[in-house]
């Protein structure tokens, strides 16, 4: 049985969309880390993936502002990135603990 998560923030669909499209980029950017990996063929294809997420990441951004929505609430979005395991799946992204 899975432990009860924190509900999610409320979220306009833009916002929601950029939450995702921006974890979607991380996880990608985590299997492209040199660091990490060990498969240039995973590398290539998340590097290939990349561009498509970004594309819509930035339509997600690009639409919010067209809407008026100058300002991202960071306090809101953190809270659901947290919420969505981001701190784990960002973690990915960076160097990994030195060997000794």
């Amino acid at each position: 049985m899975l432990p009860d998560l924190p509900p999610l923030p409320a979220l306009t669909r833009a916002e929601g969309e950029v939450i995702d499209r921006y974890l979607e980029a991380v996880d990608l950017l985590g299997r492209i880390n040199p660091a990490r990996g060990d498969d240039t063929y995973r590398g290539l294809r998340a590097a290939q993936a990349l561009v498509s997420t970004a594309v819509v990441l930035r339509d997600a951004l690009a639409l919010m502002h067209q809407r008026g929505e100058s300002r991202l609430c960071a306090d809101t979005l953190a809270r659901a990135l947290r919420t969505l395991d981001g701190v784990r799946r960002a973690a990915r992204v960076g160097l990994p603990p030195e060997q000794n």
